[in-house]
């Protein structure tokens, strides 16, 4: 079983068309969260990722948007209200058993909204979560490392560059729940939308 994981799009559709497209065929796709800014909606993100049958959690920009601006009147005639009210229908956490195995999937961490960096002293805290994979963005930061019992991944930042070994790049990862296998996908800056 592979999963194909995003996070933080933030409105980035030709990013996210190509994480799909180097992905490859993935069992079930997973978003993370941030698909939208808190100040700006994008049909076409939302819609894609509810084309795919994409399982998500909302991250700190999807909520402030859903707070703020949703049903402001600057948003009417430029938001596909049924894609806003199908983003605001999903949960800030999800756990499920993939494989037999247990994920969670969740913005940030299970324990705070705050940004845990892979070289934070609280990395430590995922080792008491009883989960096989525990996966979270929020910190655009590439992350595939076992920690006590779970493997915890960040696959970067779909839609916002960050710096990879040879300039910025965008990431993505595809992890085979059957072997614990997970590959990080970085890829060159794709044009904003």
């Amino acid at each position: 079983m592979k999963l194909g994981v995003v996070s933080d799009i933030h409105c980035n559709l030709a990013a996210l068309e190509e994480a799909l497209r180097l992905m490859g065929d993935v069992d079930e796709l997973l978003c993370l969260g941030d698909c939208i800014r808190q100040s700006k909606f994008s049909n076409e993100v939302i819609g894609l990722l509810k084309d795919r049958g994409a399982r998500m959690v909302l991250g700190n920009h999807d909520v402030d948007y859903l707070r703020h601006l949703a049903n402001a009147s600057s948003q009417r005639g430029v938001v596909d209200d049924a894609l806003v009210d199908w983003l605001r229908a999903q949960p800030e956490q999800v756990e499920l058993e993939v494989a037999g195995k247990r994920l969670i999937m969740v913005h940030s961490t299970p324990w705070t909204r705050d940004y845990v960096y892979p070289a934070s002293r609280d990395m430590r805290r995922f080792a008491e979560v009883d989960a096989d994979f525990v996966l979270g963005g929020h910190t655009h930061a590439q992350v595939a490392r076992r920690i006590g019992r779970a493997m915890v991944v960040n696959p970067g930042s779909t839609g916002e560059t960050m710096q990879g070994p040879d300039g910025l790049r965008f990431g993505c990862a595809v992890i085979d729940v059957a072997t614990d296998g997970v590959e990080l996908l970085l890829y060159p800056e794709q044009g904003r939308t």
